[in-house]
């Protein structure tokens, strides 16, 4: 469904639009759950991309979000996620809040026809994406989905060298995670990342599930999917253990790449690892540290630094701006994202 542009949905106006570079009035976001992931990662970037602003935070601790308002020189601020949602002064929404509640919050949102971006992943289940994809196809807005990895330029470099045939045809996709336990769940202290009913399932689900949809970014869908999955240190009802294994649609050529993985959260040291393996080469590169991407070929051996932004969103929220003013599709929506929720599913269902 082709989205309507920002100068269709938001009249002009003009006192605004001296402010901005661009000639739209601002669309003025406000944020359900104002905590931690917000304070550097994403807030900023809402404050700082030209044609958004940050205009109303919520928690449900009022003297919390006050506190974040002030601090971020934010305008309004509620404990009452409706009375955001329903503000005249509110465009659009992001909903940073753990994934048991953004289906609740999302087709809120939905039905008071307003844009919606929601923390990753993207939903408990695909059931509740699903719905949440139908709400937003049926009001008429997009929904956007905060795997930022998409649009961040050290994995475009990434795709750029498999999109010019750098290591040829992929054979193989290999993704080794690994760290040791959290003193907190040793402590035995409450983490809704370890709470199946708030997060979906454990650290496998909040973490696996971005390099799983970047993998899809670059190589194509994760089809016939395997897995097995285990508690093996027993500190919470989540999996702390998992492989999986798989293959990606068929490349231009009609070959297949395979691709596993392997994750674990009670290991001796923090490990990240990706292999792109292909017939004229390989690719490597971590997920979540900083480290270089590399290209070995035949030829040598391409290293190259490319930092993250300080608020490491940016290039997401500015995506979504792009959207919404030229009409260029944002990588991450709800479209996209449920199928990484679809993938984990079947890699952890002889668990469950």
């Amino acid at each position: 469904m082709e989205m309507p542009l920002l100068t269709e949905l938001y009249p002009v106006n003009s006192a605004a639009s001296q402010a901005q570079t661009c000639a739209e009035r601002p669309l003025r976001w406000g944020i359900i759950g104002c905590g931690a992931v917000t304070e550097v990662k994403s807030g900023p970037a809402y404050q700082q991309t030209t044609g958004f602003v940050l205009h109303a935070v919520m928690r449900r601790d009022g003297a919390k979000a006050q506190d974040y308002a002030q601090r971020h020189q934010v305008p309004l601020w509620f404990d009452d996620a409706d009375t955001l949602i329903q503000h005249p002064e509110i465009d659009a929404v992001y909903v940073a809040t753990p994934p048991d509640s953004h289906l609740f919050y999302a087709l809120k949102v939905a039905a008071a026809g307003k844009i919606c971006c929601v923390e990753k992943p993207m939903a408990l289940n695909s059931d509740e994406c699903a719905q949440m994809n139908a709400a937003f196809e049926k009001a008429g807005v997009p929904l956007f989905v905060a795997y930022y990895r998409r649009s961040l330029p050290r994995f475009l470099q990434v795709q750029q060298w498999l999109r010019e045939g750098k290591i040829g045809t992929v054979r193989h996709v290999h993704w080794s995670f690994s760290r040791t336990t959290n003193p907190a769940d040793a402590a035995g202290q409450a983490n809704w990342r370890t709470d199946p009913k708030q997060a979906g399932g454990g650290y496998f689900v909040d973490l696996a599930s971005h390099g799983l949809d970047l993998m899809m970014h670059l190589l194509g869908d994760i089809q016939q999917v395997q897995g097995q999955a285990l508690n093996q240190q027993g500190l919470y009802q989540a999996e702390d253990a998992v492989t999986a294994c798989w293959q990606f649609a068929p490349q231009a050529d009609g070959s297949r790449a395979t691709g596993s993985g392997y994750w674990n959260f009670a290991a001796f040291e923090r490990s990240d690892k990706v292999e792109i393996i292909g017939n004229k080469g390989r690719v490597e590169f971590s997920v979540f540290a900083e480290e270089p991407v590399k290209l070995i070929t035949a030829q040598g051996t391409e290293t190259l630094f490319i930092e993250n932004p300080k608020h490491i969103q940016q290039f997401h929220v500015a995506n979504m701006a792009k959207q919404l003013k030229t009409g260029q599709q944002h990588p991450s929506t709800g479209v996209t994202a449920i199928r990484a929720t679809e993938v984990m599913e079947q890699i952890l269902a002889a668990r469950r």
